[in-house]
């Protein structure tokens, strides 16, 4: 086993999952997935190591000035914040690549794509989004969803 430096921790390459969006795949086609960081405040950092958050309603949506905006999404307040403490339903900026934020944008806005967070992480102790970028799926593509699902469900019971 080689020597680990001091700054280096035990978990850094590992992911650790807070929480995940599972309706995502189910009411949109996904074709395209980002890693997206967020803008965060400290007691808004905290809470999410207690794994106080939820982006079951949460949307992202491009702006006029070519930002990308986190609404919606629940992070609980920090019990020990006191004043210093955050707004728990607040906007949080996306941090992207200008690159993928000019590509994203133009899916966005001229071919009617939707942005949707799947889950939110730590991965070397930063906080990341992964950013799925699809559209939303009618009542009969949800039935073959459903479907699919249940006959792979039967095919794994008798095997």
């Amino acid at each position: 086993m080689g020597k680990r430096n001091k700054k280096q921790s035990k978990t850094a390459g590992a992911e650790s999952i807070i929480c995940r969006n599972k309706r995502a795949t189910f009411d949109y086609a996904i074709e395209d997935r980002f890693e997206a960081g967020l803008a965060l405040m400290g007691s808004e950092v905290k809470s999410l190591r207690s794994g106080k958050a939820s982006i079951s309603e949460a949307y992202a949506r491009v702006d006029d000035h070519g930002e990308i905006w986190l609404e919606g999404a629940h992070i609980a307040e920090y019990p020990w914040a006191n004043r210093l403490n955050h707004e728990p339903t607040r906007r949080r900026k996306l941090l992207l690549n200008r690159q993928e934020i000019s590509r994203i944008s133009v899916r966005v806005i001229e071919r009617g794509y939707t942005l949707v967070p799947m889950a939110l992480y730590f991965k070397g102790g930063y906080a990341k989004l992964e950013v799925g970028l699809g559209k939303g799926k009618r009542r009969h593509d949800k039935r073959a969803s459903i479907k699919e699902r249940d006959v792979a469900r039967e095919n794994d019971r008798y095997r």
